[in-house]
């Protein structure tokens, strides 16, 4: 056998190995050799064989009592490992990018500070008219689309004294004058997926909604917005400009981790 032909027999090896393990993990739970088998679409033998190794390597455990097989602790660390290593904030700069190539709208990605969120970066879309974001803007808590997002899904621990905080503000909407109103507007933001605020106090004349980034562990990590002039973008929960959205928040947790559908409980810690 020449070298060539024993490197590809070596990459064809492994990429047969991976396509078990991708069997694996798209299980519902531990799985008996003739499903991961059927799984895979090999013969079982065949399948055995690269179990062998994939045990020994730590990739896969064999449960002894039941002889089912599950992901081994390497394969944990190895996913852990990547989940840690993952760019959030790359990732999210060019999912709006895209979103905003999508809806034709201004785009922006926000992250949580100690003061709330912060604007990290937005997309100007090609039309006449738009809302121009600035980049580290500072962003309100019961007033912003993403605020609201972020006190929707992060610990009461962490955004009540915020909350607290804004209350004493003069000039709020009306519909965030008391604690009850705030706790009813962040159940209605959990139950539909996003947030949605027109007229910000701020900015009159401006509409925003946001929907929730997830992590591997099931966190609030990011925002993602899309932003226009008051009027002019579709602000439906069933219009192309929020299902977009959506789309766009749920595939960027699946790159980061979330192993969730489109929206997870509250942490309350």
């Amino acid at each position: 056998m020449s070298k060539d032909t024993e490197s590809q027999h070596g990459v064809q090896s492994l990429e047969i190995g991976i396509s078990i393990l991708r069997a694996i993990t798209q299980g519902q739970r531990s799985m008996m050799l003739k499903d991961i088998a059927a799984a895979a679409d090999m013969p079982a033998s065949k399948v055995h064989r690269y179990m062998v190794s994939l045990v020994r390597s730590g990739l896969v455990e064999q449960d002894k009592m039941t002889s089912r097989y599950g992901l081994g602790p390497f394969a944990l660390t190895v996913g852990l490992v990547a989940v840690d290593r993952l760019d959030r904030v790359g990732l999210g700069l060019s999912a709006i990018a895209e979103l905003r190539d999508v809806i034709n709208e201004t785009t922006a990605l926000a992250v949580w500070s100690d003061t709330g969120p912060v604007i990290v970066r937005s997309e100007r879309p090609n039309r006449p008219i738009t809302v121009n974001v600035v980049t580290g803007t500072a962003l309100n808590t019961l007033t912003s689309a993403s605020g609201r997002v972020f006190a929707a899904w992060l610990p009461k621990a962490t955004i009540e004294p915020l909350i607290a905080r804004e209350l004493m503000t003069p000039a709020l909407l009306p519909e965030v004058h008391t604690a009850a109103a705030v706790d009813a507007i962040l159940v209605t933001v959990r139950q539909q997926g996003v947030a949605a605020v027109t007229d910000y106090h701020l900015v009159p004349g401006v509409a925003a909604v946001a929907a929730p980034v997830f992590n591997a562990k099931g966190e609030i990590t990011l925002s993602l917005v899309a932003i226009g002039v008051k009027g002019m973008i579709d602000m439906s929960l069933d219009g192309p400009v929020v299902t977009a959205l959506k789309h766009s928040a749920q595939a960027l947790s699946r790159r980061l981790g979330y192993a969730g559908g489109a929206a997870v409980d509250r942490i309350d810690l």
